[in-house]
């Protein structure tokens, strides 16, 4: 749990200079650097995407993925959390407007990635933690922008980062004979679109309900699974 607590200190840490910073940086900056950065994350997610030569797997994750999240209400969920953040400690702060928003898009962007999936899968099967200690660098600054933008919620998002990436790792313990490396590139692939429909996002081109395509990220574990009871 290491790589997943430096990785939470790290998004605060940003969090909190970005807050400090966000009266003092021209709106105008803060637009070409969110325009950067959402390029940045669909270039990462495209290269995401392409990890896993089985097409079929990861377009049937997507799309039956989809379908669960959108019966569970994930996205709604996860404003309805941001929303109760911002009634419980911004209520009387100027950023109550954008503290929802802040709260789903970092949680996203820090939760959906490969680096999560992966950095977190070798920090519970081998105890190596620099892929989440990478992370945290890029999470910080990334916080740093998006709090100076988005304001507070940003700051919250470290919570569903500790919660998803433990979980990922603390499940790694008990499953490391179904996380073979065909699988996890297939889980990075599903990942990898995700992270570009964020980048969409980011960039105003779509409004696609990311938090509800999240349960595609782990249909590969449950095929591979099957396949293995039936083989």
């Amino acid at each position: 749990m290491l790589g997943t607590i430096v990785n939470v200190i790290a998004i605060i840490c940003g969090s909190l200079l970005g807050l400090l910073f966000r009266k003092g940086i021209p709106d105008n900056y803060k637009e070409i650097i969110m325009s950067g950065i959402g390029l940045s994350v669909i270039l990462i997610g495209v290269k995401s995407a392409l990890s896993s030569d089985q097409l079929l797997i990861v377009i049937f994750s997507v799309i039956i993925g989809a379908g669960i999240g959108e019966f569970l209400k994930i996205e709604a969920k996860l404003e309805s959390l941001g929303s109760y953040f911002e009634r419980r400690l911004a209520s009387k702060s100027s950023d109550t407007g954008s503290f929802a928003r802040g709260f789903v898009t970092a949680s996203l962007v820090f939760c959906v990635g490969s680096m999560a999936i992966v950095g977190a899968l070798e920090s519970g099967l081998t105890g190596n933690h620099q892929t989440l200690f990478a992370k945290s660098i890029l999470d910080g600054v990334t916080s740093l922008i998006f709090a100076s933008s988005l304001g507070i919620g940003v700051l919250f998002s470290g919570v569903p980062v500790f919660l998803y990436q433990g979980a990922i790792t603390l499940t790694a313990v008990f499953m490391k004979n179904l996380l073979v490396a065909e699988t996890i590139s297939q889980m990075t692939s599903v990942g990898g679109l995700l992270i570009l429909a964020i980048g969409l996002n980011l960039l105003g081109i779509t409004k696609i309900r990311v938090g509800n395509l999240l349960p595609g990220i782990f249909l590969p574990l449950l095929y591979f699974a099957i396949s293995t009871l039936f083989a």
